[in-house]
């Protein structure tokens, strides 16, 4: 079993910063692609941005040029630099990791959430 652990969450006036990261534990092997999604109450999860093991990115639209996702492969945590944050960026953010098992199974496993508050 592999367990995700998000930190980082907060208030942040309209403008300003804030780091999320997730630490991945537990029987992983190896991990594959890490991503970030975003929640607002009554609507889907989101996706925010995802990383490769290769490094490779991706990102919604409507965080491209603000929000950065990077990885410690070292240390199996996925980091979200979020810049000029907008009251729209509220929500929760998830952090979502797959890979393989040390048993040799496929796993894609969940945070827990962690809040962030962007006040206008």
């Amino acid at each position: 079993q592999v367990q995700l652990v998000e930190s980082g969450g907060g208030l942040v006036q309209a403008g300003g910063s804030l780091r999320l990261s997730c630490a991945a534990s537990g029987s992983t092997l190896s991990i594959n692609a890490m991503g970030w999604y975003h929640q607002t109450p009554g609507k889907q999860r989101e996706l925010v941005a995802t990383i490769a093991s290769s490094g490779s990115t991706n990102y919604a639209d409507s965080v491209k040029g603000r929000f950065t996702i990077s990885r410690d492969n070292a240390k199996n945590t996925v980091y979200l630099q979020m810049h000029g944050l907008k009251p729209e960026d509220t929500g929760v953010y998830y952090c979502n990791a797959g890979g393989v098992t040390k048993a040799l199974r496929l796993y894609d496993s969940w945070g827990q959430g962690t809040q962030v508050t962007v006040s206008s």
